[in-house]
């Protein structure tokens, strides 16, 4: 202290912390001239003494203009040092550096003046102490006052010089400062950082697009910024790195992608456009390199194909087209069951588009990787049963495709419908809106006889008798009225003559026992009319309930139908089908006179020509006139099987009565449904009884 204050009369020093500028300035002077006379005779202990007072006694003062006058103090001795100047920086920087952080906005202007002064002097040396320069210019950017702020930014410009003219800049210390720093939101800290991010990217001898996964994030959460001039800034960055990747022959993609899905997913549609965008050339340009993150991206695409904004629904719909051409293989770090985990989330989507992609997914991995798909059936299989309630026709034709594609070998065919018909027993609703599409695409997918026989073998053993009931009318109903069954309605009417034909009439009566009205339509449709004859006949009480007649109703009207056109052709020659005439008659004492459905029938048998029953017997009577066997069928033994079977339901009726359902017995169903009325064929439905594509009147 003794050498300084020798050193600088105290005249000098006295007008160093004076209230006055020009006072304080011309000290300053003084203050050079005097460590310029002692840096030339080498007394650097002298200098380090002037340097130490000026230090303590005026930067760390508790007076504002004490302070004020050793910054302005310091920065004249730099410029006395010279050349010489960089010894000594390490006692020169910091009392300057912590006066940006003074509370005199005054002293803080003055910390900026003396270090721009500071670094005209000691330039590249300036390099070693960039951080902690860095760090201060960083807070001095968001500063209060507008003089700093403008002081700050001239500061900044002269540093951004002296780095891109160094070539002792270290970008690996400097990263995990700007990292630390991305993510504030302060606007002027915001534009000093992506300031900074852009000059240092034109420096050709600077790797940033190395380090561009440190602070791509936060590039990415400026795009959202209220400042529009941030935000272009922050996406011209971006677009330059961009631009960069694509002619870069070496690029880290796969931290990269992991930042980008994150923001595909972002509230702000700038931020997701850009996010998607940046994704969708990554998936042109990743190659291998982006296989293992294929689950992750398509997590991001699948719900951006949705977006309310037309630009990201093109962008993102062109990205998972890229991303499914990829043929991309399990052994190159392909991971199916990543994959099919978010396809089977995105199933949930509130969006159809998505939900559609999802599935296009499942199938396109089905065709390429079934056996790996195949172990993780448990995984998705319960979702894609969910999804045959999907809200949309298009969703449960998708998921039928993607059942049908798993049930490709038995075990799996058989695992579908047994799960299928327990899907339909807890959910009748479902049986009753879906049904009829779900078995007819079914059907056209898989075979119509062998999932027909599937359903038959399955239904024959259900311990829900109401439920078989319901199901086995349902499968009747579909059977009698699709195009896509036509073939089997073929093969059903050659049940009498032809061995095939046989064996599918006999697979599906034993379940087809579960309903009385099943049982007389299969037997209507395979030509064997005495059967139903005796069937109808057999009918007793109990039989004949509501259930019973709303499905006879339903039976007589679509005798009307083209399906049932051979059977009405039949009746021009009563003399040969009298076991026809006779079973229509038979159904006709069953109907209610008042109802629709017998007027229909009573119609249709008036129109009959006149015929005797004792003049003309069927050519195709056995001599004995039994008629119990026909082709090789025992009906007098289905006959007992079927009424076997009514028996359990009979038994399942009483119960229900007992624990209080009391079953509706004949005469109340009759009048029920005389009180109900059948609706009138002639006469088009009401708004509400109509049913979409697909649905069922059960």
């Amino acid at each position: 202290m003794a050498d300084a204050l020798s050193a600088i009369p105290a005249a000098v020093l006295r007008n160093l912390s004076d209230k006055l500028y020009e006072k304080r300035k011309n000290a300053a002077l003084e203050v050079e001239g005097i460590v310029k006379n002692l840096t030339a005779a080498g007394d650097h202990d002298k200098i380090t003494a002037v340097i130490n007072l000026l230090t303590h006694e005026y930067t760390y003062s508790p007076q504002a203009n004490h302070r004020k006058g050793g910054l302005i103090g310091l920065a004249a001795a730099t410029v006395g040092l010279s050349s010489e100047a960089a010894q000594h920086l390490e006692q020169i920087l910091p009392p300057v550096i912590n006066s940006f952080s003074d509370q005199d906005s005054r002293v803080r202007y003055y910390a900026c003046e003396a270090l721009y002064n500071i670094a005209k002097v000691v330039r590249g040396e300036f390099i070693f102490h960039f951080n902690k320069i860095f760090d201060a210019l960083c807070k001095l950017s968001a500063d209060s006052d507008p003089n700093v702020q403008s002081a700050a930014h001239l500061l900044d410009r002269l540093v951004k010089d002296i780095v891109t003219e160094s070539d002792q800049f270290s970008i690996e210390e400097f990263i995990p400062l700007l990292r630390e720093r991305m993510n504030v939101l302060n606007p002027y800290v915001r534009q000093f950082l992506v300031g900074w991010i852009t000059v240092l990217d034109s420096v050709p001898d600077i790797d940033m697009l190395g380090f561009l996964p440190d602070f791509l994030d936060g590039l990415f959460n400026m795009l959202s910024d209220s400042s529009l001039e941030i935000r272009q800034q922050a996406d011209s960055a971006l677009s330059e790195f961009l631009q960069e990747i694509k002619n870069s022959p070496s690029v880290d993609y796969g931290r990269m992608a992991e930042i980008l899905v994150q923001r595909a997913a972002a509230p702000d549609e700038f931020t997701r456009w850009t996010a998607i965008t940046w994704i969708n050339e990554f998936v042109k340009l990743g190659g291998d390199q982006l296989v293992p993150y294929y689950a992750d991206i398509l997590g991001a695409i699948l719900p951006c194909i949705a977006d309310r904004e037309e630009k990201i629904r093109v962008v993102a719909r062109e990205t998972n087209e890229e991303l499914r051409a990829n043929q991309a293989d399990p052994a190159e770090g392909f991971d199916v069951g990543a994959i099919l985990s978010i396809a089977r989330r995105q199933l949930s989507s509130e969006h159809e588009a998505t939900r559609i992609e999802s599935l296009h997914w499942i199938s396109t991995l089905l065709n390429r990787h079934r056996s790996e798909v195949l172990t993780f059936l448990n995984d998705i299989f319960d979702t894609l049963l969910k999804s045959l309630s999907d809200p949309s026709d298009q969703v449960v034709l998708l998921v039928l495709e993607v059942h049908a594609a798993i049930a490709k070998d038995q075990y799996n065919f058989g695992q579908l419908l047994v799960f299928l018909v327990h899907k339909f027993q807890t959910d009748h609703t479902l049986l009753e809106r879906r049904g009829a599409l779900i078995i007819r695409r079914l059907c056209v997918l898989l075979n119509s006889e062998r999932v027909y026989r599937e359903l038959s073998k399955i239904l024959e053993g259900e311990a829900d008798l109401d439920f078989a009931s319901t199901m086995v009318q349902a499968l009747n109903l579909i059977l009698l009225t699709s195009s896509e069954l036509s073939d089997l309605r073929n093969l059903l009417k050659l049940s009498l003559v032809n061995a095939a034909g046989k064996d599918f009439f006999l697979s599906l009566y034993p379940s087809w026992s579960h309903s009385s009205m099943a049982i007389i339509s299969l037997c209507l449709l395979a030509q064997a009319y005495q059967h139903a004859s005796a069937v109808i006949q057999s009918l007793t009480e109990e039989d004949i309930n509501v259930r019973f007649l709303v499905q006879l109703d339903k039976l007589i009207h679509l005798l009307e139908t083209p399906t049932f056109a051979y059977l009405r052709l039949q009746l021009l020659e009563p003399g040969r089908y009298i076991l026809l005439l006779k079973a229509l008659y038979g159904l006709l004492m069953l109907l209610p006179q008042q109802s629709a459905a017998f007027k229909i029938l009573r119609t249709r048998l008036k129109t009959v020509p006149s015929y005797s029953f004792n003049k003309e017997q069927p050519h195709h009577i056995s001599e004995d006139g039994s008629m119990n066997e026909q082709n090789g069928i025992d009906f007098e033994y289905w006959l007992k099987r079927f009424q076997h079977t009514q028996q359990q339901h009979h038994l399942h009726s009483k119960s229900q009565a007992l624990s209080g359902n009391i079953p509706i017995s004949a005469k109340e169903a009759q009048k029920a449904e005389e009180a109900r009325g059948v609706p009138d064929i002639n006469r088009p439905p009401s708004r509400s009884s109509r049913k979409g594509p697909g649905q069922l009147h059960l």
